[in-house]
């Protein structure tokens, strides 16, 4: 019975867990990037949206992440934000200190509680900013 209860007990603080991490991810906007991988087919990936005075701003929390490395092959990109409109870009990283310093800042200031919980499953330490310049 002891076993039951603690099997229990672990699937509940488990879902509890995926649940939190769900809404931490998702809760707020998330916007969807499109990025053209090499073969020509398009990547969509979930992302978080800043604003700074310039436009919209994205992180790759790791310059290893495959959508980064396809917008640096190809800095053509689309983003649909929460309203459901798609916008064309033109990706613009910003690597260093200061880049990563401001898009840490914003997120922080956007998501709140959020930004830090994925931060605890996510090194964003060497995090880049990535601005979105609109395209014609």
């Amino acid at each position: 019975m002891r076993s039951l209860r603690a099997v229990a007990a672990l699937a509940a603080l488990g879902l509890g867990f995926g649940a939190v991490t769900w809404y931490a991810l998702e809760g707020k906007e998330v916007g969807v990037l499109r990025t053209r991988r090499p073969d020509g087919s398009i990547q969509e990936t979930h992302v978080w949206v800043a604003e700074d005075e310039a436009g919209p701003v994205i992180e790759a929390a790791t310059a290893e992440r495959s959508w980064y490395r396809n917008l640096l092959a190809e800095p053509g990109v689309e983003l649909r934000r929460r309203h459901g409109s798609l916008h064309r870009y033109r990706a613009v990283p910003e690597p260093g200190d200061a880049g990563h310093e401001r898009i840490r800042a914003l997120l922080r200031a956007k998501y709140g509680w959020a930004d830090v919980w994925v931060g605890w499953l996510q090194d964003t330490s060497r995090s880049i900013l990535v601005r979105l310049e609109p395209r014609d």
